[in-house]
This record gives structure tokens, sequence and C-alpha cells, in this order.
């Protein structure tokens, strides 16, 4: 699935259940009740009148994700940083392929911590994980 690009509608009509359990975030629930869905005769029917009707979803091929240069990097964001929410900070991790986890484990790479961080940077510095601030974040992503 991952050289397939599942944004495509025709991909993801005949994508099956382990293709999509190849992308990320889908788990098996979720790539068994679409995969379920689009099955059905009724629902391809509606994709199809809708499609007929003008209704058209973007047909870009999805980013390979091996090209990117924070690939396989997990980041956990604590604190208030000073100029970043932490949606744009995780939007921006994400856009250079790492991935954004809400705690601390020994599978972290970064831990970027802001004013108040509390308990996540304490468990950060106990696992040895590498601690940035926001501008070292900013700079790691420039170099990305």
């Amino acid at each position: 699935m991952r050289n397939m690009s599942c944004t495509t509608t025709n991909a993801l009509l005949d994508a099956s259940e382990e293709q999509l359990l190849e992308v990320a975030d889908i788990g098996p629930v979720v790539a068994r009740a679409l995969r379920e869905f689009l099955d059905e005769p009724l629902n391809r029917e509606l994709i199809a009148q809708l499609r007929a009707a003008g209704v058209h979803w973007p047909e870009t091929a999805a980013s390979d994700p091996a090209g990117k240069p924070l690939q396989g990097q997990t980041f956990v964001l604590t604190g208030t940083l000073p100029t970043l929410t932490r949606d744009a900070a995780a939007a921006m991790i994400e856009s250079a392929g790492g991935k954004v986890a809400g705690s601390v484990s020994k599978k972290t790479n970064y831990v970027v911590a802001g004013a108040e961080a509390g308990s996540k940077l304490e468990k950060a510095e106990q696992l040895g994980v590498t601690i940035l601030d926001e501008n070292a974040l900013l700079k790691l992503l420039e170099q990305a």
C-alpha cells in the first residue's frame, strides 16, 4: 500500500484489508470496517453516483514516507512552547516524517520541552532521551 496511493479513490476501493493495515494509524478494526463498507454494493453505487454527479476527491499520490528526514523518529511534546502550539509543532514533525506520541518510553527519540514541563520531562531525563527546546526543534526541522 505504501507504493500505492490510498488517496486515489480507485486504490482505496481496490485495497485489500492487508494493504489498508500498511497505512499509518489504520489498525485491524478500522481496516476491516472500511473493507466491509467498501464491499457493500450499495456503498459502491453511492460512490459511483457521487462521482457521476461531479464530486471528486483529490487524486494525488501520497508522499513516500521513507524519503522523509524524520522517518522512524518519535517525539513527545510537553509544556508550553514559546511560539508554537502543540498542534503546530506536531504537524511540523509529522510533515517531516516523525511520529508524535503522548507518553515517554524507551522508544522515544526526542522530548520537546517548553515552560512548565512536568513528569514527561522527568521521565525523559531518567531514560536518557534527548531533550529539545523549541529552537532546537526548529533547527532540527530546518536540517531535515
